[in-house]
Parts: structure tokens; sequence; C-alpha cells
């Protein structure tokens, strides 16, 4: 038997049920849900970047249900429900490709011939005539609070971006990278930890404004950093536990040697 949208629908609606419901079901408000959300988030990122496609189905599935979730709570409380959420989404969606949709209906579809660049710049003015439309004070007023901070913080470079508040060259972004590291430097030396604590999160900014400048994610920069420090640290671990060593008896020299050698295997 295989299920569809609407299955899943029906399934949503007896989890929520008043009386025959599922109580941790029945307990849950928008808030709650949250944490949950950026998990499956998270846990569709982590099989794509080890390409695993045998369980990327399932965390999609996952993702899918949150959608469904947050549809059901806005419904109970008579806001709209998955069927306006689709609709609003493949209405924007039609928008922001005049050059796959020209009539602006699913029914013209027919690609125009486009660079890349084109379709980006179509995209983001498009974008600026919607936030426009809602009558938005500030440049910086929809970018979520809740995002990754290194995301967030891009997000917020790419705005204050759009309105001229930039570097024009990279070397800008490079010299103030070095500035905040003084500044730290000079935070240390004072043993000011509050201001060094304020220069960490300047210098990481900057960090992230070079990686935008550069056209590189720094979350997903970060993240494979992360992963490549497991598989070098691993080798460590392993050659430690080879060796009968406990750690605290190896000097960071030797430990060093491993680390080394990781690099050298391509670790």
């Amino acid at each position: 038997m295989h299920y569809g949208l609407d299955d899943l629908i029906r399934l949503m609606d007896a989890l929520r049920d008043p009386d025959s419901g599922c109580p941790w079901d029945l307990e849950q408000t928008f808030a709650s849900i949250v944490p949950h959300t950026l998990e499956e988030a998270y846990e569709v990122a982590d099989c794509i970047e080890r390409e695993d496609w045998t369980h990327l189905r399932d965390e999609l599935g996952d993702l899918l249900f949150q959608v469904v979730f947050y549809a059901r709570l806005a419904d109970e409380q008579q806001w709209f429900d998955l069927h306006a959420i689709i609709d609003q989404l493949v209405g924007k969606l039609i928008r922001r490709h005049p050059h796959v949709f020209p009539n602006g209906t699913l029914d013209g579809a027919g690609v125009d011939a486009i660079a890349v660049e084109q379709v980006n710049q179509n995209w983001e003015a498009i974008k600026q005539e919607e936030r426009n439309a809602k009558a938005r004070a500030g440049v910086l007023d929809e970018v979520p609070l809740n995002l990754p901070a290194l995301s967030r913080a891009a997000k917020l470079q790419r705005r204050a971006a759009r309105v001229g508040f930039d570097w024009p060259e990279v070397g800008g972004v490079l010299d103030k990278i070095e500035e905040e590291i003084a500044e730290l430097r000079q935070a240390l030396a004072q043993g000011d930890l509050d201001n060094a604590r304020e220069e960490i999160g300047d210098l990481l900014f900057a960090q992230v404004n070079l990686a935008r400048h550069l056209e590189i994610d720094p979350e997903q920069a970060l993240r494979n950093t992360n992963a490549k420090f497991e598989r070098r640290f691993g080798h460590v671990e392993a050659q430690v536990n080879a060796g009968g060593h406990e750690w605290e008896q190896l000097s960071l020299e030797q430990l060093d040697l491993w680390w080394d050698e990781a690099k050298a295997k391509g670790l």
C-alpha cells in the first residue's frame, strides 16, 4: 500500500484529535516544535554531506512532517492550512521565475534563454519588491533570529550590502580581520575577558564577511572543517589506542606527529 499527502494530513488530524489523539502530540505548540524542526533540518543536511541516500528519504519525511504539524496547528487557530501554504508557495515561485513562467501561470511554462547571473538578479529584485510590499521599515527586519549564528551573520551582511554598506573589494575585509585580531590581542594583554568575548564575536563576524565576499557559505565551511577535525583526531586516537598509551603520558609533540600523519594521508 502506498500512502500520499492526503493520508499524511489524515494522520496528523488523528494525532491531534482532542478525544482520541496522541497525548504528546496534543501537548505540542508552535514554540515546542521548533527545536525538533531544526534538528530534522540538520539531519537532512547530515545525510546529504555523508551521501547517505538510503536514510535521506526517511529524514526528508521527518522534515515534511514538521511542516504538516505547523499547518495543523495553524488550522486549529483558523489562520491557514496546508493547502494555503502550498498555494502561496506555488504562486510565489511562479512569480520569482518569470523566465520559466512568462505568463505568470503553470500553463505558461517555457524557459527563456537567460544566464544564471541574471536569474539571481531577477530573484533578488522580485524578493525586494515583495519586502517593500510588506511595508517593512528596516533593511534587516526579516532576517530570522533563530538562524545559526554564522548563517545569520552572512544574511545580515548580504542585506546591508544591497544598500551599499559593504567593502568594494575583499582587501578591506582582510584589513578588518587583522584589525579585530589586534584588538583581541590587546584585550587579552589587558586581562579584559569581557572585551575579549566581544572582540572574538567581532572577529568571527569579519571572517563570515570574508566568506561572503568569496561566495563561500560559512556554515558549510565550518561543518566541513568539523568533519575534517573528527577524521584527523580519530586517526590520532587510533594511534593512542593501538600503542596502549594513556593520553596524559603522551607529549603534544607526539600527538602532533600523528596529526600530521593524518594530514599526509588526506584525512
